[in-house]
């Protein structure tokens, strides 16, 4: 939903590229026309006046006036650049989540799969201990002989 109110404020949809790019304060968007400077100057004097430099002294003058009337295309533009940032990290985290998923879920099929193994070696060498337990019991008996019952006295 908020992806498409971008959309539809720049204008356009974008591409997974284009999401990436942030276009610069005072250039124009990709299929849309420069902006219009508030005071009449250029794109460039007012891209050199972001960046401190200016082409005339009359830019350095009226430069706290520009800055107010700025204020609400420069929050806007830091709007927007703040929700394709935080559209990049959301899509990220998804990634990542999916992939610690993918991690967990081979993780589970290898313990069941050990889990598996371990049962069937307890189970079989639960038999093997019963089978040699009787078979210590027929051996103990055997030797004591059929009368040995009564306690060891003759």
């Amino acid at each position: 939903m908020i992806d498409r109110s971008i959309d539809a404020y720049i204008g356009m949809e974008e591409s997974e590229d284009e999401i990436g790019r942030v276009p610069e304060f005072g250039l124009a968007l990709p299929g849309m026309a420069p902006a219009p400077s508030t005071s009449g100057r250029s794109v460039q004097d007012a891209a050199a006046a972001a960046a401190g430099t200016s082409s005339s002294p009359a830019a350095q003058a009226g430069s706290s006036s520009r800055r107010r009337g700025r204020s609400t295309a420069d929050k806007e533009h830091r709007r927007l650049k703040r929700l394709l940032r935080n559209r990049m990290s959301a899509q990220q985290a998804r990634e990542r989540k999916k992939a610690y998923m993918s991690e967990l879920e081979a993780r589970v099929k290898e313990l069941e799969r050990s889990n598996s193994e371990l049962e069937e070696r307890l189970s079989t060498l639960q038999n093997e201990n019963q089978m040699l337990r009787q078979v210590l019991k027929n051996t103990t008996v055997n030797r004591r002989g059929p009368d040995s019952s009564s306690g060891g006295k003759s």
